[in-house]
């Protein structure tokens, strides 16, 4: 169990639901997820509670009143001869079994709409709580785990910890002491044998649910691994296939597989070794209550009539016995999937707004680094890194792979921050901003662009979808030079590409790319080898372009000197620190690693 209790406390707990539910909602409140705390989920619809729980006692104790004029029947009808009582019997029996049937189909009805509705509240603040996490976060998480945690972790809370299986351990609850009242009534002395019998059945299920609560664990951490390896397998199915690595993801596949299955073989034998138990006690109930009621009934020590509804009511526990069992595995599940995903909800994000945040009413441009420097893993990323970019103009950014191109726009972005010095947009210290109002100052290019399964015109409009017409998207990807092969497409801007651009080609994703940060119309626009893929006339009127917007400012990081060469300053990159800085002139002049580049990429300068 997620939580030590003494052992008396402890059966009290299991048993009793509401205690369950209020000690869960007490321990995610002194853990203080950011998540909402679960106990304000279940009051959000409290009313509902409140019917169905009321719709279960009426239900359940007209049902437990049952035998009684069972009792009567035997006793008085057939013992006594009073035929005139059998139809008004016959009449309540029959009314008691249609107000059971109603109370039972809203009873059922409203939990599992209730739990479902807790559970889609939960999703949601989770997935919201996803969305504000840092960067850093899902540089170690698995995609396939947090899958698991929003969908299968989620049903099981809403089924096993607010929905039905709630529902199922209050009817026992309350079911079980309506019963044992009414065989006291019967006979004191007769009802000892079943209150001998239900302990046994208790310490066995507390034994179960303590056996069960670390093989749910257990499996639903392999279940995160294995939908892992399938999402990954699925995503990168061009890779696998292009490198003929089938056979090799099959067999890490077969290996969480063959690992799943043993955690499922191992939880059947935990409820093949318990669950014959419980079928033994269940029939040991009615048969023991027949062989001391038949000798009490002989000697005068209760009636046949009573012995009837005492039997009834000792098969009435069978039930409870028989889905102690099963509401024991289905809470352990739930307790299991809580655990997951309070870990979740527990992140708590690096990067947040400022208490207080500064507003800029017009965002020019201006952006400035002031000697940053960045630690990732206690490596050093980037040492000592300024400049100052005006408004309106370009700053290129060269240097070889892992020097630190990226990190810049990175820190800029503000998904990690610098550990030394201080980036401001238009003056402003960026930690001083709004994350909204710097994101949105800020459209981007990457070098590994990310489409999504979408609409092209969707695509376009996602940095500001409020307020782009078709006439913008349809420019964007004119400017974008995307237009060319988006207008031969059958449905033109409404095609709708694969997961990540399946289907286009490097060059058409980078393109889309592009008019999806035209279409932003940020004042800051960065650009992370965003022409790679593309042919060199193409790159040429791209930049023409990306020339003409006067007004944006532009990074623009490239391998290939064309991408900066017109660039108001560039500056190149080595092991995380500038190396050199100036215009393409000038930085030619100095015969360094630019000029080293150029006539990498153009042969010797004249």
């Amino acid at each position: 169990m997620v939580i030590n209790l003494p052992r008396y406390f402890y059966i009290y707990f299991y048993l009793n639901p509401v205690a369950q539910a209020t000690l869960l909602a007490k321990h995610s409140y002194a853990r203080g997820t950011p998540m909402k705390k679960l106990i304000k989920y279940v009051l959000k619809y409290w009313y509902r509670y409140i019917f169905a729980i009321s719709c279960l006692v009426i239900g359940t104790i007209f049902d437990d009143i049952r035998p009684q004029y069972i009792k009567d029947i035997v006793d008085k009808v057939i013992g006594e001869g009073k035929i005139e009582l059998l139809p008004r019997l016959l009449l309540i029996i029959a009314g008691i079994g249609i107000l059971r049937t109603f109370t039972q189909y809203f009873k059922e009805y409203t939990f599992d709409v209730t739990g479902i509705r807790v559970g889609n509240d939960v999703r949601f603040d989770l997935f919201k709580h996803i969305q504000k996490l840092s960067l850093n976060y899902f540089d170690k998480a698995n995609t396939g785990e947090l899958l698991a945690r929003m969908k299968n972790d989620i049903d099981a809370l809403a089924f096993g910890g607010v929905g039905f299986i709630v529902m199922l351990a209050i009817e026992i609850v309350l079911h079980v002491g309506i019963v044992i009242y009414f065989m006291f009534r019967l006979s004191p002395t007769l009802a000892i044998f079943p209150l001998c019998i239900l302990p046994v059945g208790i310490f066995l299920a507390v034994i179960l649910e303590k056996k069960l609560d670390k093989v749910y664990d257990d499996l639903s951490e392999e279940n995160a691994k294995m939908n892992t390896v399938a999402q990954e397998d699925i995503a990168g199915v061009r890779t696998v296939k292009a490198f003929s690595r089938e056979k090799y993801e099959l067999e890490k596949f077969r290996s969480h597989n063959k690992e799943y299955y043993s955690l499922s073989m191992k939880l059947s034998k935990v409820l093949v070794r318990y669950e014959p138990l419980f079928d033994l006690i269940t029939k040991l109930l009615p048969i023991g209550a027949i062989l001391i009621g038949g000798r009490m009934v002989i000697n005068g020590d209760i009636s046949l009539g009573g012995l009837a509804a005492f039997i009834i009511y000792c098969d009435s526990l069978v039930w409870p016995m028989e889905c102690i069992g099963w509401v024991s595995n289905e809470i352990a599940s739930a307790f299991a999937s809580y655990k997951k995903i309070k870990k979740v909800a527990n992140e708590v994000p690096l990067i947040t707004d400022p208490a207080d945040p500064t507003v800029i009413d017009h965002v020019t441009g201006a952006v400035t680094f002031d000697n940053v420097s960045f630690k990732l893993d206690n490596k050093d990323i980037l040492k000592n890194i300024s400049f100052s970019l005006p408004a309106g103009k370009t700053l290129g950014i060269m240097g070889a792979t892992g020097s630190g191109k990226t990190s810049i726009l990175t820190l800029l972005f503000r998904f990690y921050d610098a550990d030394t010095g201080s980036i401001k947009l238009d003056g402003v210290d960026i930690k001083d901003l709004s994350l909204t109002q710097l994101r949105q100052s800020i459209a981007q290019v990457s070098q590994d662009v990310f489409l999504f399964s979408d609409t092209i015109s969707e695509n376009v409009r996602f940095g500001k979808h409020d307020g782009t017409s078709d006439e913008t998207v349809h420019k964007c990807l004119e400017m974008a030079r995307a237009s060319e092969f988006v207008d031969n497409l059958s449905e033109k801007e409404e095609t709708v590409i694969g997961e990540r651009g399946v289907g286009l080609s490097g060059g058409q994703k980078q393109r889309i790319s592009i008019a999806r940060a035209l279409a932003k119309n940020a004042p800051v626009l960065v650009l992370d080898d965003s022409t790679s893929a593309l042919d060199t006339e193409t790159e040429l009127e791209i930049q023409g372009v990306l020339d003409s917007l006067q007004d944006t400012t532009k990074i623009i990081i490239g391998h290939r000197i064309s991408a900066v060469r017109k660039a108001d300053e560039i500056i190149v990159l080595q092991d995380g620190a500038i190396a050199e800085r100036g215009t393409h002139e000038e930085l030619l002049a100095l015969r360094g690693l630019y000029y080293e580049t150029y006539c990498a990429q153009y042969g010797e300068v004249a």
